[in-house]
């Protein structure tokens, strides 16, 4: 299937979340709630951050379960951010500045995230990718800059502070804390 193909799809059913990778359609099923819990709270705090901080300005916008357009397809991130352009994005045209996935379960999960989309975040032009790793207790980021990749790792009572959103500290612990919350209540 080319990206093309895929953006033209109009039916699917809404109880699966679908990629395209490589030419190929992959379809997987909608996201945990241990996922979606933290994934809502970073966007909360992340919208609290531009209302209420006087650096918040630098936070155009953020968006959960968005399209990357990849050279060969189309990835679907747990959540965009996009910082620095001092408008609202076109989703089209602005590349995000930075991407953020939720480990699942899974050494094929941990594969996707940690490497295949790592390289392809890279490609689509997003300066800084976070992995929030509820089993390692990690926040990984990586940071894509003329000079080469930089990764770093977040233990989880540390604090991140992206050069992309001064002033905002990541609340690795907190989304941690979230995650498990919906762990215990299955």
């Amino acid at each position: 299937m080319t990206p093309e193909e895929f953006d033209a799809l109009e039916e699917y059913d809404e109880n699966y979340r679908y990629e395209l990778v490589h030419g190929v359609l992959v379809v997987t099923p909608i996201p945990l709630a241990e996922e979606t819990g933290p994934n809502e709270l970073l966007g909360y705090l992340l919208l609290y951050y531009r209302q209420f901080h006087p650096q918040g300005s630098a936070l155009d916008h953020t968006l959960p379960q968005q399209y990357v357009r990849t050279r060969t397809g189309r990835r679907l991130a747990d959540r965009l951010i996009w910082t620095g352009l001092g408008r609202m994005p076109s989703r089209r045209r602005d590349p995000p500045r930075i991407a953020a996935e939720f480990v699942s379960s899974g050494r094929r999960n941990r594969q996707r995230d940690y490497v295949d989309k790592r390289q392809e975040y890279q490609e689509a032009g997003i300066e800084e990718y976070w992995i929030i790793d509820r089993f390692q207790r990690t926040l990984t980021v990586f940071r894509y800059g003329t000079a080469g990749v930089e990764e770093l790792v977040i233990k989880e009572q540390e604090i991140y502070q992206s050069p992309s959103l001064p002033g905002f500290e990541f609340p690795l612990a907190q989304l941690l804390e979230a995650a498990d919350r919906e762990a215990q209540a299955e």
